[in-house]
């Protein structure tokens, strides 16, 4: 008896680390210390020792059950970017620059191509972020999980100034909300979706001519990584007053987030076009339209809230990044919430 007949494949994973050794490396900066492979992820802080008042910032996630569409489409290369995401998303809103990365994978059994075409999209995902990839771990579980399925978390620190925070208190009545358009269902509510598609080949493989695109391609489409978005906006010299990641709990728990007491948020559903994939889930599963603002994003994967002087600039600023902003609604005085309209 060894350790490989009880089911763990000591030389699998050896050879994982070698095959994912290459998209690991294009994730290096210049603080990351150290190579890949050791006990930890060594990364200096010299650079920010500068500012004023450094705060680090943190996030965790992993993408939910978005992971089963990559199981039955046997696409493995682009959950990763959604797993960075929804970290470093988290960490921008709160005015952040993500600085490194880890990621963790669970497995039933290690098949060393399918981890690296993984670990692939989180190398990716980190590049579009600019964060280090500095470590991470591939656990066996044999016995608790199918040979076939995984499951993928990761870790995010960035750091801001603490005259950059991104906190809300300065929101006043008038402010203006801009909504970043999202590239579809990004990594939330899957739940939902896998109960009104259904999960089997046929069907994700099925082209719809609303969608431009098969119903699988358009529900695994990667979340959307805001970071270069909302550097723009700031090297553009506008105040970003507050900032939220429109996660699970859609509108109704994410706004409110973002707001001090004393302060309303008033967003206009028709000030933008909701995405076709969104009118197919509520058609198909006769979900009603208040469980669908409650649980998904809507197409807008980020809301920023800047001084009505700052819109066009704003919106101008997010073009550059190459992402597509739109005027969705507006801060008001009253209790701490959001009104849809």
């Amino acid at each position: 008896m060894d350790y490989k007949t009880s089911g763990v494949d000591i030389e699998a994973g050896y050879k994982s680390v070698e095959l994912m050794k290459k998209y690991v490396a294009e994730t290096m900066r210049g603080e990351v210390l150290g190579g890949i492979g050791g006990f930890s992820g060594a990364f200096s802080l010299k650079a920010i020792k500068d500012m004023e008042d450094p705060i680090l910032l943190s996030g965790t996630d992993g993408v939910g059950t978005k992971i089963k569409l990559a199981f039955e489409l046997d696409k493995h290369d682009t959950i990763g970017i959604d797993c960075v995401a929804m970290c470093v998303n988290d960490v921008v809103c709160a005015g952040g620059e993500p600085l490194f990365f880890l990621d963790y994978i669970a497995c039933g059994k290690n098949e060393p191509e399918k981890i690296a075409s993984i670990v692939k999209g989180v190398a990716k995902g980190c590049k579009l972020s600019g964060a280090a990839l500095v470590g991470g771990e591939t656990a066996e579980h044999p016995g608790l999980m199918p040979e076939d399925e995984y499951d993928l978390a990761g870790f995010a620190v960035g750091v801001c100034d603490k005259k950059d925070l991104i906190d809300g208190k300065d929101l006043k009545e008038g402010d203006v909300i801009i909504g970043i358009a999202s590239s579809g269902v990004h990594s939330n509510g899957f739940s939902l979706v896998r109960s009104v598609f259904k999960m089997e080949k046929e069907s994700l493989c099925t082209y719809y001519d609303e969608l431009g695109k098969t119903l699988g391609e358009a529900l695994l489409e990667p979340t959307i990584i805001y970071v270069k978005a909302l550097k723009e906006v700031k090297e553009a010299g506008v105040k970003i007053k507050a900032c939220s990641h429109i996660t699970g709990g859609g509108f109704y728990e994410n706004v409110p987030r973002m707001l001090k007491e004393g302060t309303h948020a008033v967003i206009r559903k028709d000030s933008y076009e909701v995405p076709a994939i969104f009118k197919m889930l509520a058609k198909e599963g006769n979900v009603d339209e208040q469980v669908m603002y409650n649980t998904f994003n809507m197409g807008v994967g980020m809301m920023v809230v800047v001084d009505k002087n700052d819109v066009d600039k704003t919106i101008s600023a997010i073009a550059r990044a190459g992402e597509k902003a739109f005027v969705i609604g507006e801060i008001k005085e009253g209790e701490k919430g959001v009104t849809l309209v």
